[in-house]
């Protein structure tokens, strides 16, 4: 299927598909967009991400390929070790009265609503994918706030040479650079970038495959000790990671000395601009990911 052809699938399904409660708006979770902003020209269904009884973060899902475009939250200093936690879903999605937490996977079987309304764990099984966390946990502090980003609304199929090799390097640098010079709140939106003419799917054709991810931060205040080479890293920056090894080199160039398991998994550092320059190529449309480009102030 043609990805415009899918953009048209999921603006009509989005529009016939919009629940009550935490999703559908994200008007209850507004506080974790630069200036109350979502970003703009991406369409799907808001997830207002709730965890014991608390919003955490927001997620832009896509029914039709049972995952999120993206997530966004608001950057802590993280504490503690990665916490070990059990997959939740959103019975939201199933649902549209349901409680407005997300829930634990049961023991048994799984209500078939739910498994027809988003991934479940079978899907990544023996599927030659990770559960690639677009907000991950080690960008958070408390440990609920770290805990609520184990829930599949939050994960894409991603490659485990991306996922635990050159991605994860990104997630580390951006949670060092922020905790050292970033002054006050830090917002970040993670999100994914789909295969150009045609669809690609975990072995049961129920959850999409992302060709790349995307990832840029916005700190509206920074402080006056940076050094030089991060002086282009503020206020805002951005990546984009391969997740397909055998994807051409034209947005993310391939290191040849990698390591072997990690090689094809690169990841580009890049500006908001231009980020922004290769989401309108590949969506069709203009994509604005932060209020007036994150245009903040500094004390330097």
């Amino acid at each position: 299927m043609a990805f415009s052809w899918l953009l048209v699938v999921m603006f009509f399904s989005t529009k016939l598909s919009i629940c009550g409660g935490d999703v559908g708006d994200f008007s209850p979770c507004l506080q974790f967009f630069y200036k109350s902003s979502p970003p703009k020209g991406l369409t799907g269904t808001p997830i207002c991400q709730r965890y014991s009884n608390q919003y955490r973060f927001a997620s832009l899902y896509s029914r039709v390929r049972r995952s999120a475009w993206f997530s966004a939250y608001v950057y802590s200093v993280p504490l503690g070790k990665r916490p070990s936690v059990a997959w939740k879903y959103e019975p939201q999605l199933a649902y549209p009265k349901a409680n407005g937490n997300m829930a634990l996977f049961p023991p048994g079987p799984i209500d078939l609503n739910v498994v027809e309304s988003q991934a479940v764990d079978q899907d990544y099984i023996n599927s030659s994918f990770s559960r690639g966390h677009l907000n991950p946990s080690l960008h958070h502090h408390e440990y609920d706030d770290r805990s609520s980003t184990f829930t599949l609304t939050n994960v894409v199929p991603q490659k485990a040479g991306s996922n635990d090799g050159p991605w994860e390097t990104l997630e580390q640098t951006v949670n060092k650079t922020l905790a050292a010079y970033c002054i006050g709140k830090a917002y970040i939106v993670t999100g994914i970038i789909p295969y150009n003419n045609q669809e690609h799917w975990i072995k049961n054709k129920r959850v999409a495959v992302p060709e790349y991810l995307w990832s840029a931060y916005c700190c509206p205040q920074f402080n006056n000790s940076l050094p030089q080479y991060l002086r282009s890293a503020f206020p805002t920056y951005a990546a984009i990671g391969r997740n397909d090894r055998n994807s051409t080199e034209e947005i993310v160039p391939i290191n040849k000395s990698a390591k072997k398991q990690f090689f094809g998994y690169d990841v580009r550092q890049m500006s908001l601009a231009t980020l922004e320059i290769y989401l309108k190529q590949r969506f069709n449309t203009v994509v604005n990911v932060f209020y007036d480009s994150c245009n903040g102030q500094s004390n330097y």
